[in-house]
């Protein structure tokens, strides 16, 4: 049975998706995203298997996230220029190491 709408009862929830108008994407994102990038390739450059593994397992987590981001970026704009152009060159770094 449907009820009736009353004032104690709320409106539908806001979706999850944010929306285009939310602005630029923050200076913090991408510096952590170029740290989280240096940090799996720090990793999975030491000898240790398991240290080596978490850091390969790191970097294809952050690949998809990367690229979600910088198309996020083109859409709302990218925010700091810098920040982007730090992420953008540690993502290079991260595609040439899988490359060659």
């Amino acid at each position: 049975m449907a009820h009736a709408p009353t004032s104690h009862r709320r409106g539908a929830h806001a979706s999850h998706r944010s929306d285009p108008s939310d602005g630029p994407i923050q200076t913090t994102t991408w510096l952590g995203l170029t740290f989280a990038l240096v940090l799996g390739l720090v990793l999975s450059s030491r000898e240790h298997v398991g240290v080596h593994a978490a850091g390969i397992t790191l970097l294809l987590m952050l690949i998809p996230l990367t690229l979600a981001v910088f198309a996020t970026g083109v859409r709302r704009g990218l925010g700091s220029g810098g920040a982007a152009v730090a992420t953008g060159f540690a993502f290079a770094l991260v595609v040439l190491k899988f490359v060659l």
